[in-house]
Protein backbone atom coordinates (compact mmCIF):
# COMPACT_ATOMS: atom_id res chain seq x y z
CA UNK A 1 0.00 0.00 0.00
CA UNK A 2 1.34 3.37 -0.97
CA UNK A 3 -0.14 6.55 0.43
CA UNK A 4 -0.09 9.59 -1.82
CA UNK A 5 -1.19 13.16 -1.34
CA UNK A 6 -2.36 15.65 -3.87
CA UNK A 7 -3.07 19.13 -2.53
CA UNK A 8 -5.46 18.79 0.39
CA UNK A 9 -6.61 15.32 -0.62
CA UNK A 10 -5.20 12.27 1.11
CA UNK A 11 -5.58 9.27 -1.18
CA UNK A 12 -4.78 5.62 -0.71
CA UNK A 13 -3.22 4.25 -3.89
CA UNK A 14 -3.10 0.51 -4.30
CA UNK A 15 -0.21 -1.01 -6.20
CA UNK A 16 1.67 -4.28 -6.25
CA UNK A 17 0.74 -7.59 -4.67
CA UNK A 18 -0.17 -8.54 -1.12
CA UNK A 19 -0.63 -12.23 -0.33
CA UNK A 20 -3.20 -12.88 2.40
CA UNK A 21 -2.47 -16.26 3.95
CA UNK A 22 -5.51 -18.34 4.78
CA UNK A 23 -8.03 -16.17 2.94
CA UNK A 24 -8.78 -18.49 0.03
CA UNK A 25 -12.43 -19.42 -0.15
CA UNK A 26 -11.88 -22.75 -1.89
CA UNK A 27 -9.09 -25.15 -2.69
CA UNK A 28 -6.60 -23.80 -0.14
CA UNK A 29 -5.05 -21.36 -2.62
CA UNK A 30 -5.41 -17.66 -3.44
CA UNK A 31 -5.05 -18.24 -7.19
CA UNK A 32 -8.17 -16.83 -8.91
CA UNK A 33 -10.06 -18.71 -11.58
CA UNK A 34 -9.69 -17.36 -15.10
CA UNK A 35 -13.44 -16.83 -15.49
CA UNK A 36 -15.02 -16.15 -12.11
CA UNK A 37 -18.59 -17.40 -11.80
CA UNK A 38 -19.44 -16.79 -8.14
CA UNK A 39 -18.81 -14.22 -5.44
CA UNK A 40 -16.46 -16.30 -3.29
CA UNK A 41 -13.83 -13.72 -2.44
CA UNK A 42 -10.27 -13.70 -3.72
CA UNK A 43 -10.91 -16.66 -6.04
CA UNK A 44 -13.68 -14.72 -7.81
CA UNK A 45 -11.66 -11.60 -8.66
CA UNK A 46 -10.97 -11.19 -12.36
CA UNK A 47 -7.18 -10.65 -12.56
CA UNK A 48 -7.53 -8.87 -15.91
CA UNK A 49 -9.37 -5.91 -14.35
CA UNK A 50 -7.58 -2.59 -14.70
CA UNK A 51 -8.38 1.01 -13.88
CA UNK A 52 -8.76 3.51 -11.05
CA UNK A 53 -11.63 3.80 -8.58
CA UNK A 54 -12.07 7.28 -7.11
CA UNK A 55 -13.84 7.40 -3.77
CA UNK A 56 -14.08 9.61 -0.69
CA UNK A 57 -15.94 10.05 2.56
CA UNK A 58 -16.01 8.23 5.88
CA UNK A 59 -12.78 8.45 7.83
CA UNK A 60 -14.06 5.48 9.84
CA UNK A 61 -13.71 3.34 6.72
CA UNK A 62 -10.05 4.24 6.06
CA UNK A 63 -8.41 1.26 7.74
CA UNK A 64 -10.98 -1.18 6.38
CA UNK A 65 -10.68 0.22 2.85
CA UNK A 66 -6.93 -0.25 3.14
CA UNK A 67 -7.53 -3.91 3.97
CA UNK A 68 -10.20 -4.48 1.33
CA UNK A 69 -8.27 -2.83 -1.44
CA UNK A 70 -4.87 -4.36 -0.69
CA UNK A 71 -6.41 -7.83 -0.81
CA UNK A 72 -8.28 -6.99 -4.03
CA UNK A 73 -5.12 -5.61 -5.65
CA UNK A 74 -3.20 -8.74 -4.71
CA UNK A 75 -5.15 -10.41 -7.51
CA UNK A 76 -6.21 -7.54 -9.79
CA UNK A 77 -2.80 -5.87 -9.82
CA UNK A 78 -3.87 -3.33 -12.42
CA UNK A 79 -6.50 -1.75 -10.17
CA UNK A 80 -5.92 1.37 -8.08
CA UNK A 81 -8.23 2.77 -5.40
CA UNK A 82 -7.88 6.44 -4.49
CA UNK A 83 -9.82 7.07 -1.28
CA UNK A 84 -9.98 10.50 0.37
CA UNK A 85 -11.11 10.29 4.04
CA UNK A 86 -12.76 13.72 4.00
CA UNK A 87 -15.68 12.71 6.22
CA UNK A 88 -19.06 11.19 5.43
CA UNK A 89 -20.76 14.50 4.73
CA UNK A 90 -18.06 15.59 2.31
CA UNK A 91 -18.13 12.23 0.56
CA UNK A 92 -21.90 12.36 0.03
CA UNK A 93 -21.65 15.93 -1.26
CA UNK A 94 -18.88 15.08 -3.75
CA UNK A 95 -20.70 11.95 -4.89
CA UNK A 96 -23.91 13.88 -5.58
CA UNK A 97 -21.83 16.38 -7.58
CA UNK A 98 -20.60 13.52 -9.77
CA UNK A 99 -16.95 13.68 -8.65
CA UNK A 100 -16.73 10.12 -7.24
CA UNK A 101 -17.27 6.53 -8.29
CA UNK A 102 -18.58 5.83 -4.82
CA UNK A 103 -18.89 7.61 -1.49
CA UNK A 104 -18.05 6.06 1.87
CA UNK A 105 -20.54 7.17 4.50
CA UNK A 106 -21.41 6.17 8.06
CA UNK A 107 -24.96 7.30 7.33
CA UNK A 108 -27.08 6.63 4.25
CA UNK A 109 -28.26 9.39 1.96
CA UNK A 110 -31.01 11.52 3.43
CA UNK A 111 -34.26 11.83 1.49
CA UNK A 112 -33.15 15.23 0.15
CA UNK A 113 -29.73 13.89 -0.82
CA UNK A 114 -31.30 10.91 -2.58
CA UNK A 115 -33.47 13.30 -4.59
CA UNK A 116 -30.44 15.42 -5.48
CA UNK A 117 -28.57 12.32 -6.61
CA UNK A 118 -31.22 11.57 -9.25
CA UNK A 119 -30.18 14.75 -11.05
CA UNK A 120 -26.65 13.37 -11.45
CA UNK A 121 -27.44 9.67 -11.85
CA UNK A 122 -30.52 8.73 -13.93
CA UNK A 123 -31.40 5.70 -11.82
CA UNK A 124 -30.65 7.39 -8.53
CA UNK A 125 -28.21 6.10 -5.92
CA UNK A 126 -27.92 2.99 -3.78
CA UNK A 127 -26.71 2.70 -0.18
CA UNK A 128 -24.67 -0.51 0.16
CA UNK A 129 -23.54 -1.68 3.66
CA UNK A 130 -19.82 -2.54 3.60
CA UNK A 131 -18.49 -2.05 7.14
CA UNK A 132 -19.63 -2.77 10.69
CA UNK A 133 -18.15 -1.20 13.81
CA UNK A 134 -19.14 0.86 16.82
CA UNK A 135 -18.82 4.39 18.16
CA UNK A 136 -16.33 4.35 21.03
CA UNK A 137 -16.72 6.82 23.88
CA UNK A 138 -13.03 7.62 24.30
CA UNK A 139 -11.83 9.50 27.39
CA UNK A 140 -8.64 10.72 29.02
CA UNK A 141 -8.82 10.75 32.79
CA UNK A 142 -6.05 9.09 34.78
CA UNK A 143 -8.36 8.96 37.81
CA UNK A 144 -10.65 6.52 35.98
CA UNK A 145 -8.94 3.35 34.80
CA UNK A 146 -12.40 2.07 33.90
CA UNK A 147 -15.63 3.95 33.42
CA UNK A 148 -19.30 3.32 32.72
CA UNK A 149 -21.62 5.99 31.37
CA UNK A 150 -25.36 5.82 30.84
CA UNK A 151 -27.10 7.35 27.82
CA UNK A 152 -28.55 10.07 30.04
CA UNK A 153 -25.16 11.00 31.47
CA UNK A 154 -23.57 11.06 28.01
CA UNK A 155 -26.36 13.32 26.78
CA UNK A 156 -25.72 15.72 29.65
CA UNK A 157 -21.95 15.71 29.06
CA UNK A 158 -22.24 16.31 25.32
CA UNK A 159 -24.84 19.05 25.79
CA UNK A 160 -22.82 20.89 28.45
CA UNK A 161 -25.09 20.09 31.39
CA UNK A 162 -22.32 18.09 33.09
CA UNK A 163 -18.97 19.88 33.00
CA UNK A 164 -16.85 18.21 35.70
CA UNK A 165 -15.75 14.61 36.20
CA UNK A 166 -16.80 14.80 39.87
CA UNK A 167 -20.48 15.17 38.92
CA UNK A 168 -22.80 12.91 40.98
CA UNK A 169 -24.36 11.47 37.80
CA UNK A 170 -21.00 10.02 36.76
CA UNK A 171 -20.51 8.60 40.25
CA UNK A 172 -23.99 7.04 40.13
CA UNK A 173 -23.10 5.29 36.85
CA UNK A 174 -20.05 3.79 38.58
CA UNK A 175 -21.39 2.25 41.74
CA UNK A 176 -21.29 5.52 43.69
CA UNK A 177 -17.53 5.96 43.28
CA UNK A 178 -16.85 9.68 42.84
CA UNK A 179 -14.02 10.91 40.64
CA UNK A 180 -11.75 13.81 41.56
CA UNK A 181 -12.81 17.24 40.38
CA UNK A 182 -11.55 17.92 36.87
CA UNK A 183 -12.91 19.91 33.94
CA UNK A 184 -14.53 17.89 31.17
CA UNK A 185 -13.45 18.89 27.66
CA UNK A 186 -15.74 17.61 24.93
CA UNK A 187 -13.84 16.92 21.72
CA UNK A 188 -15.87 16.52 18.54
CA UNK A 189 -15.86 16.88 14.77
CA UNK A 190 -15.85 20.25 13.04
CA UNK A 191 -16.77 18.56 9.74
CA UNK A 192 -19.93 16.62 8.92
CA UNK A 193 -19.48 13.12 10.28
CA UNK A 194 -21.50 9.94 9.98
CA UNK A 195 -19.89 8.74 13.21
CA UNK A 196 -21.49 11.70 14.97
CA UNK A 197 -24.80 10.96 13.24
CA UNK A 198 -24.75 7.48 14.78
CA UNK A 199 -23.86 8.91 18.19
CA UNK A 200 -26.65 11.50 18.09
CA UNK A 201 -29.11 8.87 16.84
CA UNK A 202 -28.28 6.86 19.96
CA UNK A 203 -28.64 9.90 22.22
CA UNK A 204 -31.91 10.89 20.57
CA UNK A 205 -33.23 7.35 20.87
CA UNK A 206 -32.12 6.49 24.39
CA UNK A 207 -31.87 9.85 26.18
CA UNK A 208 -34.38 12.08 24.43
CA UNK A 209 -35.36 13.91 27.62
CA UNK A 210 -31.72 14.96 28.17
CA UNK A 211 -30.78 15.45 24.52
CA UNK A 212 -32.81 18.31 23.08
CA UNK A 213 -30.66 18.64 19.94
CA UNK A 214 -32.24 15.60 18.29
CA UNK A 215 -30.82 12.76 16.17
CA UNK A 216 -28.93 12.50 12.89
CA UNK A 217 -26.56 15.42 13.45
CA UNK A 218 -23.26 15.61 11.56
CA UNK A 219 -21.53 17.09 14.60
CA UNK A 220 -22.43 17.82 18.21
CA UNK A 221 -23.99 21.23 18.90
CA UNK A 222 -21.35 23.65 20.16
CA UNK A 223 -21.09 24.25 23.88
CA UNK A 224 -18.66 26.47 25.84
CA UNK A 225 -15.15 25.04 25.86
CA UNK A 226 -15.82 22.48 23.13
CA UNK A 227 -12.73 21.36 21.19
CA UNK A 228 -13.44 21.02 17.45
CA UNK A 229 -11.26 18.82 15.24
CA UNK A 230 -11.50 17.82 11.58
CA UNK A 231 -11.63 14.07 11.03
CA UNK A 232 -11.98 11.12 13.36
CA UNK A 233 -8.23 10.57 13.69
CA UNK A 234 -7.75 14.19 14.79
CA UNK A 235 -10.47 13.80 17.43
CA UNK A 236 -8.74 10.71 18.82
CA UNK A 237 -5.35 12.45 18.83
CA UNK A 238 -6.77 15.45 20.66
CA UNK A 239 -8.48 13.32 23.31
CA UNK A 240 -5.15 11.62 23.97
CA UNK A 241 -3.46 15.01 24.37
CA UNK A 242 -5.99 16.74 26.65
CA UNK A 243 -6.37 15.65 30.27
CA UNK A 244 -10.08 15.45 31.05
CA UNK A 245 -11.16 15.06 27.42
CA UNK A 246 -14.00 12.88 26.12
CA UNK A 247 -15.51 12.30 22.70
CA UNK A 248 -17.03 9.82 20.29
CA UNK A 249 -14.71 8.16 17.76
CA UNK A 250 -14.98 5.18 15.47
CA UNK A 251 -13.69 2.02 17.13
CA UNK A 252 -10.94 1.70 14.48
CA UNK A 253 -9.56 5.13 15.49
CA UNK A 254 -9.38 4.29 19.20
CA UNK A 255 -5.75 3.17 19.21
CA UNK A 256 -4.32 3.26 22.74
CA UNK A 257 -7.19 5.38 24.09
CA UNK A 258 -9.50 3.97 26.74
CA UNK A 259 -13.18 3.50 25.88
CA UNK A 260 -15.93 3.80 28.46
CA UNK A 261 -18.55 1.12 28.82
CA UNK A 262 -21.96 2.39 27.75
CA UNK A 263 -25.05 1.33 29.70
CA UNK A 264 -22.87 -1.29 31.40
CA UNK A 265 -21.63 -2.90 28.17
CA UNK A 266 -17.97 -2.81 27.14
CA UNK A 267 -17.01 -1.99 23.57
CA UNK A 268 -16.18 -5.23 21.74
CA UNK A 269 -16.64 -6.73 18.30
CA UNK A 270 -18.89 -9.40 19.78
CA UNK A 271 -21.05 -6.71 21.38
CA UNK A 272 -21.22 -4.79 18.10
CA UNK A 273 -22.22 -7.93 16.18
CA UNK A 274 -24.87 -8.65 18.82
CA UNK A 275 -26.32 -5.15 18.40
CA UNK A 276 -26.42 -5.63 14.62
CA UNK A 277 -28.26 -8.93 14.97
CA UNK A 278 -30.66 -7.56 17.57
CA UNK A 279 -31.47 -4.09 16.35
CA UNK A 280 -30.65 -3.44 12.67
CA UNK A 281 -33.21 -3.50 9.87
CA UNK A 282 -33.21 -2.42 6.23
CA UNK A 283 -35.71 0.40 5.71
CA UNK A 284 -38.16 0.27 2.81
CA UNK A 285 -37.70 3.16 0.40
CA UNK A 286 -38.52 4.25 -3.13
CA UNK A 287 -35.22 3.12 -4.72
CA UNK A 288 -35.35 -0.62 -5.57
CA UNK A 289 -32.37 -2.47 -4.12
CA UNK A 290 -31.33 0.28 -1.71
CA UNK A 291 -30.05 -1.22 1.54
CA UNK A 292 -30.07 1.74 3.89
CA UNK A 293 -31.14 0.81 7.37
CA UNK A 294 -31.32 1.89 10.97
CA UNK A 295 -31.09 0.65 14.54
CA UNK A 296 -33.84 0.07 17.07
CA UNK A 297 -32.06 1.29 20.19
CA UNK A 298 -34.79 0.05 22.52
CA UNK A 299 -34.22 -3.52 21.28
CA UNK A 300 -30.48 -3.12 21.62
CA UNK A 301 -30.81 -1.80 25.18
CA UNK A 302 -32.90 -4.82 26.13
CA UNK A 303 -30.09 -7.13 24.98
CA UNK A 304 -27.48 -7.06 27.75
CA UNK A 305 -24.82 -8.48 25.41
CA UNK A 306 -25.26 -5.77 22.75
CA UNK A 307 -23.00 -2.71 22.60
CA UNK A 308 -25.41 0.26 22.54
CA UNK A 309 -23.78 2.42 19.82
CA UNK A 310 -23.16 0.26 16.73
CA UNK A 311 -22.29 1.77 13.37
CA UNK A 312 -22.98 0.49 9.85
CA UNK A 313 -21.05 2.28 7.11
CA UNK A 314 -22.01 2.34 3.44
CA UNK A 315 -20.64 2.59 -0.06
CA UNK A 316 -23.01 4.85 -1.99
CA UNK A 317 -23.02 4.10 -5.72
CA UNK A 318 -25.06 4.98 -8.82
CA UNK A 319 -27.85 2.54 -9.64
CA UNK A 320 -26.82 3.12 -13.24
CA UNK A 321 -23.26 4.03 -14.22
CA UNK A 322 -22.53 6.25 -17.20
CA UNK A 323 -19.42 4.21 -18.04
CA UNK A 324 -19.71 0.41 -18.45
CA UNK A 325 -16.03 -0.24 -17.69
CA UNK A 326 -16.23 1.80 -14.49
CA UNK A 327 -19.38 -0.02 -13.44
CA UNK A 328 -17.66 -3.38 -13.93
CA UNK A 329 -14.69 -2.28 -11.84
CA UNK A 330 -16.66 -0.76 -8.94
CA UNK A 331 -19.15 -3.63 -8.77
CA UNK A 332 -16.32 -6.20 -8.76
CA UNK A 333 -14.62 -4.36 -5.90
CA UNK A 334 -17.80 -4.13 -3.82
CA UNK A 335 -18.66 -7.76 -4.52
CA UNK A 336 -15.29 -8.66 -3.06
CA UNK A 337 -15.96 -6.53 0.03
CA UNK A 338 -19.23 -8.45 0.43
CA UNK A 339 -17.39 -11.77 0.49
CA UNK A 340 -16.02 -13.62 3.51
CA UNK A 341 -12.47 -12.87 2.31
CA UNK A 342 -13.26 -9.18 1.88
CA UNK A 343 -14.88 -8.78 5.28
CA UNK A 344 -11.98 -10.62 6.93
CA UNK A 345 -9.41 -8.39 5.19
CA UNK A 346 -11.17 -5.21 6.31
CA UNK A 347 -11.90 -6.36 9.86
CA UNK A 348 -8.32 -7.55 10.36
CA UNK A 349 -6.92 -4.18 9.28
CA UNK A 350 -9.46 -2.07 11.19
CA UNK A 351 -9.91 -4.31 14.23
CA UNK A 352 -13.63 -4.11 13.52
CA UNK A 353 -16.57 -6.49 13.34
CA UNK A 354 -17.85 -8.18 10.18
CA UNK A 355 -21.24 -7.77 8.54
CA UNK A 356 -23.54 -10.82 8.91
CA UNK A 357 -24.05 -13.19 6.01
CA UNK A 358 -27.71 -12.21 5.62
CA UNK A 359 -26.74 -8.60 4.87
CA UNK A 360 -23.88 -9.62 2.58
CA UNK A 361 -26.25 -11.78 0.52
CA UNK A 362 -28.52 -8.77 0.05
CA UNK A 363 -25.52 -6.67 -0.99
CA UNK A 364 -24.54 -9.19 -3.68
CA UNK A 365 -28.15 -9.34 -4.91
CA UNK A 366 -28.35 -5.55 -5.16
CA UNK A 367 -25.00 -5.28 -6.95
CA UNK A 368 -26.30 -7.73 -9.56
CA UNK A 369 -28.98 -5.16 -10.48
CA UNK A 370 -26.59 -2.26 -11.07
CA UNK A 371 -26.55 -1.14 -14.69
Amino acid sequence: MKITRSGSIAAFALIGTLALAGCAATGGTNTPSATPTSKVGLNAIDPSLTGTITAAGSSAQVAAQTGYSAAFASVATGVTLNYNPEGSGGGRKDFIAGALDFAGSDAPLSADEATQATATFPGGALDIPVYLDGVAIAYNNKDASSLNLSAATLAKIFSGKITDWSDPAIAADNGGKALAAKKITVVTRSDSSGTMQNLTNFLGGEAASDWAAGPNLGTLPQIPGMDLQKGGAAVATEIAAVDGAIGGVDHSALGSLVAASVEGVKLSNDGIAEAMATGFAIKPNSTPGDLSGGFDYAKIKADTKAYPIPLVSYAIIPAQFKDAAKKKLVVAYLEFIASADGQKAGATKANSAELPDAILKQVVATLATVK
